[in-house]
């Protein structure tokens, strides 16, 4: 099938596209020494990590099922962040991860030496140790457990989206300096578990936020750092982006592996997939009322909820702005949220019932935040190979939708 031909809706991944950043990706590293991981909370789409496994060196995850996908599908190393973890999911999680980094000291007290403890009676075999059946071959590698633990910087640097700032104020995303500080100097053991410190202040900014980023975390952890053994910059690096310094980036890096004697680790999920896919709709009905307005098989609510939540206007093919083209329409869904409105749009020639629109930019932050309200249903997953040849991943059915409720 082409792109053209696929039922509707349909998200469908660019694996050209999705080669083509991981190439830059793969550059970065080597030039770099760092290590780059797959965040999977932005692409989770395990069918593309045979691709994706040739060319970084691992994922992060946000929880238990993140790692567990990570460790059965991709391999390499698995990492693992949140702000919190109840100590039934660490204790699987210590099967799963390399890295496991926790939020704050009272989860250090907590759950450190339990997790390197547990770490060291594992036999290799997590589905054994945890009592699973096998549903895929996965590796059965014995890991060294690392923990690390998330710094805030409070350095902020976001200029248009607040809600994605984990440096402003009252901020419950790592940990001061006041209070780091406090806890070393209650107890100067606190961190003897700790191998690595992890900062994220990022969302879809360019290197030199970074830098500054870093110079404000020096600035009060760097002796700190001196004694671990990595160093995580997290995510939001736009570094495929067309007008991202990434020699920039390197040089930091280097600066910091040579000055610091750490392994840098970065995990971008924009990045790797940005660009790479799209969202195939078809146009239902036309409602007139002041603007005509597109009734589509897509949903902002459903399908691309960052629209509605970040907010922000996603890229439509062939379209310009409202008033830019001959004609403007207003681009909404079949839900029944009077909100679920996706964007006002123009075009060259008038759109007619039937007609299709394809949204770009749509692998990130849509597979994985997609939801069934109002018993709509998921759109398939297919991906699109380099001479543009589509092929169906996964459809969904009633059955997707009834089997998230009781």
């Amino acid at each position: 099938m082409r792109i053209n031909d696929i039922p509707t809706p349909a998200y469908v991944i660019d694996e050209k596209k999705l080669r083509e950043n991981l190439e830059i990706l793969k550059n970065v590293q080597e030039e770099s020494g760092c290590h780059i991981l797959l965040a999977q909370k932005a692409f989770s789409a395990f069918a593309e990590y045979p691709l994706i496994k040739q060319y970084l060196k691992g994922t992060t995850s946000s929880g238990l099922f993140e790692a567990r996908l990570a460790y059965e599908e991709m391999g390499g190393e698995v990492h693992v962040y949140a702000p919190a973890f109840k100590e039934k999911d660490l204790l699987d999680l210590v099967h799963f991860c390399d890295h496991i980094t926790f939020n704050s000291i009272a989860q250090v007290k907590k759950y450190a030496a339990m997790a390197i403890e547990t770490s060291k009676q594992l036999n290799g075999n997590p589905y054994e140790d945890m009592g699973i059946m096998l549903l895929n071959e996965a590796p059965i590698v014995p890991k060294h457990l690392s923990l690390g633990l998330r710094v805030n910087p409070e350095c902020s640097t976001q200029g248009e989206h607040a809600i994605y700032d984990p440096c402003a104020p009252g901020s419950r995303l790592g940990v001061t300096f006041d209070v780091f500080k406090k806890a070393l100097e209650e107890d100067s053991t606190v961190l003897d578990n700790i191998e690595g410190l992890h900062f994220h202040t990022l969302c879809e900014q360019n290197s030199d936020d970074l830098v500054t980023t870093f110079e404000a975390f020096e600035k009060n952890f760097g002796p700190y750092l001196k004694k671990m053994k990595w160093l995580n910059m997290g995510g939001g690096h736009h570094i495929t982006r067309k007008d991202y310094d990434r020699e920039k980036l390197i040089n930091l890096i280097k600066k910091i592996k040579s000055e610091y004697d750490v392994e840098v680790y970065l995990e971008p999920g924009e990045a790797i997939a940005l660009n790479a896919g799209y969202l195939v709709t078809e146009v239902l009905d036309i409602v007139e009322n002041g603007i005509s307005t597109l009734i589509l098989d897509a949903s902002a609510a459903c399908h691309m909820p960052d629209v509605l939540e970040m907010p922000y206007r996603p890229p439509l093919r062939d379209s310009g702005e409202a008033g830019e083209k001959k004609y403007t329409y207003r681009l909404s869904s079949y839900t029944c949220l009077a909100g679920d409105i996706i964007g006002d749009y123009s075009f060259d020639k008038e759109i007619r019932i039937g007609d299709r629109l394809i949204f770009e930019d749509m692998a990130i932050y849509s597979m994985v935040k997609n939801n069934t309200f109002n018993g709509i249903p998921l759109p398939d997953i297919c991906a699109m190979d380099e001479e543009g040849n589509c092929r169906l991943i996964k459809s969904f059915g009633y059955d997707d939708f009834k089997c998230r409720l009781s």
